[in-house]
């Protein structure tokens, strides 16, 4: 089966194309990139502009004309923040409607997580233990701790990237008062946060995913993307702490000439490293590890993990005790639920 993801990100609409069956993973066959930079075009009202709706309609036509061209069969559309938070959400996604014949959907924040955490959880395996994820958007923080297949908690905070370099960080460079005041802002709003993930308990792995966090791990000196995904990757917070200070008395076109940065996120990265290092400190965390699936990944592993079907031929039975506070318990072979 080939199956497509197509999301309308503050940056870009992705799509992400992979040969796809029950059991197996989720491994790209072709993606397929629209710049919107949405994240730069929300009005003082909340409001997506004319040009920011005008962007967001071509980048998902241009994008569906792909997934026709590469024969998708079932595709997964929706959009993140930017439209999703937007006053006229519903305005925009009329117009995509009346351009292409389909309407996106959206996920609440808390769902981001749930479907991050799921493909964090996936790529690492049981013997993780506990992790902890966190993913930084253009327009929200999403964080998810868990240890099973489904998180113990799921938290969605309005501290993207994109969203905190339109409220604090409006010159280019900003200015020191600029870069505080949003430092400040970044660590009110965690530190409740903080305390109700302390109450939790550590987690036995910190993980960072999205775009945001693997420009910051290249930047910090990890591996490039080149090298594939299985080459372990990681950014530290002393790393951070080095780079925050050099990435705001840079341009933002100076930014887009370091490792790792691209063109389309380099007026935000800064942002995304200020909230990478105060969640990192709020929490006692001294290194992430980076890793290669995020929401994306999530959708599908979710949407193969309903489609596999159990044929009922396990070769055993169930037994029942009958009485297990028996010296002599009594065990008798019961019908297999799978079997019925």
């Amino acid at each position: 089966m080939r199956l497509g993801v197509l999301d309308i990100g503050s940056n870009c609409a992705q799509l992400q194309i992979v040969d796809a069956s029950p059991g197996a993973p989720p491994l790209p066959a072709l993606a397929v990139k629209e710049p919107t930079r949405l994240a730069e075009l929300i009005e003082a009202d909340g409001s997506l502009s004319e040009e920011g709706v005008h962007r967001a309609v071509e980048a998902v036509d241009v994008t569906l004309a792909a997934a026709r061209r590469h024969c998708v069969e079932q595709l997964f559309l929706f959009a993140t923040s930017a439209i999703r938070d937007a006053t006229n959400r519903d305005d925009v996604l009329d117009r995509i409607e009346q351009r292409t014949g389909v309407r996106p959907q959206y996920l609440t924040g808390e769902d981001e997580a749930r479907l991050t955490y799921a493909a964090a959880h996936r790529w690492y395996g049981w013997s993780a233990g506990r992790i902890l994820v966190f993913d930084i958007g253009g327009g929200s923080l999403e964080i998810a701790l868990g240890r099973d297949a489904e998180p113990d908690l799921t938290l969605s905070l309005p501290l993207g990237a994109g969203r905190l370099t339109r409220q604090f960080l409006r010159d280019d460079p900003p200015s020191r008062g600029q870069v505080k005041d949003m430092q400040r802002h970044v660590r009110d709003m965690l530190r409740e946060v903080a305390d109700r993930l302390r109450w939790e308990g550590p987690a036995s792995r910190a993980v960072g995913t999205s775009k945001t966090f693997k420009q910051l791990a290249r930047l910090a000196g990890a591996a490039p993307q080149r090298k594939g995904p299985f080459v372990r990757r990681t950014l530290r917070q002393d790393a951070l702490d080095r780079w925050i200070p050099k990435l705001a008395d840079l341009r933002a076109a100076e930014r887009a000439r370091l490792r790792g940065v691209s063109a389309s996120r380099a007026r935000q990265i800064l942002a995304g490293a200020i909230v990478a290092k105060a969640t990192m400190s709020s929490l006692d965390i001294k290194e992430v590890d980076i890793c290669p699936w995020a929401l994306r990944e999530g959708i599908m592993l979710h949407h193969l993990a309903g489609l596999q079907v159990h044929d009922g031929t396990l070769p055993l039975e169930t037994i029942r005790t009958v009485n297990p506070s028996s010296d002599a318990a009594v065990l008798r072979p019961v019908p297999d639920r799978l079997n019925a």
